[in-house]
């Protein structure tokens, strides 16, 4: 059987695991309003290239939205309510980002979903996610929802151990990604973004993570 996920369809939905779900374009009808939300929130909140703990810099340029923001530096991995950068809260998460996030859950089975962190990544060509497991919440009740929007790229969800070869999933404009219940911890990155031109984005990619942090 082929690794590769992103063919086996039914409509615009795919079962990508156990509790994991791609929605197909499930968010191109609203691009215009997200972007324009990712701007009004990185005029607040600019877009950095954080560090991890080893020292690091990490590829893709981040942000946040949302009552905590998801950070990085020599201190570790962690969630904080404040922009290291600014001292002052983050944005709040815009209504069109959160409405999407709690109706895709509820499209891949996890109902009532209200995310308080998103996490928005900026790709430019050559930016990648090292596979990686999203455990810095305060509990793994909550799905995961990852909303791709510009260039396509190619996104590898594997299983509970770092081991576990990850399936390749072509994420294009508009896909989201669910993932809760038993996938809850599953390793998953985005392999290096290939050149292009996007007609709404140019030559990026951005990704919006939704968590439940506390």
């Amino acid at each position: 059987m082929t690794n590769d996920f992103h063919h086996i369809l039914d409509g615009d939905r795919a079962q990508i695991g156990v509790g994991a779900v791609l929605l197909r374009r499930r968010a191109a009808g609203l691009d215009r309003d997200l972007l324009a939300a990712v701007e009004a929130v990185a005029g607040q909140a600019a877009f950095r290239h954080m560090t991890t703990p080893g020292g690091f810099q990490m590829s893709a340029a981040m942000t946040n939205c949302g009552a905590w923001g998801w950070v990085t530096d020599r201190a570790g991995y962690r969630y904080a309510g404040e922009d290291p950068l600014t001292g002052q809260p983050w944005p709040a998460l815009p209504p069109v980002i959160a409405g999407l996030a709690a109706a895709a859950a509820a499209a891949a089975g996890f109902p009532g979903f209200r995310p308080d962190a998103c996490l928005i990544n900026r790709y430019r060509p050559g930016d990648r996610m090292a596979l990686h497991q999203d455990r810095d919440e305060a509990g793994f009740d909550h799905p995961i929802v990852s909303v791709s929007l510009g260039l396509p790229v190619i996104f590898q969800f594997g299983g509970l151990n770092r081991t576990d070869r990850p399936r390749r999933i072509v994420l294009g404009h508009g896909d989201v990604v669910v993932w809760g219940g038993p996938s809850r911890l599953a390793f998953h990155g985005v392999l290096p973004l290939k050149d292009g031109d996007h007609p709404v984005l140019g030559r990026c990619r951005i990704n919006l993570t939704l968590r439940r942090a506390h």
